[in-house]
């Protein structure tokens, strides 16, 4: 249950920054760039930041593999773009912090 909140949290927060509805994220088909661009940058975080294997950001997403290690790689070029860095890196230490303080709700026994 923890990675597919933390896929969902990267998608949320995704979603909010680059006005997309979240459900875009998850659409069958690749849809426009900025949704597809959106997507990628969700399925990396995920992976980065809450450590999910390719194959459970894929299913998270309803992707292959391959596509989230492609996605992947994709946002990983764009980090030597400084403005994506600094981007990238802010996301991920708020979906880190607000993963924690969600499970801090959360009573232990509950997540189990």
């Amino acid at each position: 249950m923890r990675e597919t909140a933390g896929a969902r949290l990267a998608e949320a927060a995704v979603a909010a920054i680059r006005h997309i509805p979240p459900t875009a994220l998850r659409a069958a088909r690749r849809g426009r760039a900025p949704a597809a661009q959106a997507r990628q940058t969700a399925m990396y975080l995920a992976h980065v930041v809450f450590g999910l294997t390719f194959t459970r950001v894929g299913s998270c997403f309803g992707r292959d593999r391959t596509t989230v290690r492609h996605a992947c790689a994709v946002i990983e070029d764009r980090r030597d773009d400084p403005l994506q860095e600094f981007a990238l890196a802010a996301l991920e230490v708020a979906l880190l912090a607000l993963m924690r303080a969600l499970e801090a709700l959360i009573p232990a026994e509950s997540r189990r």
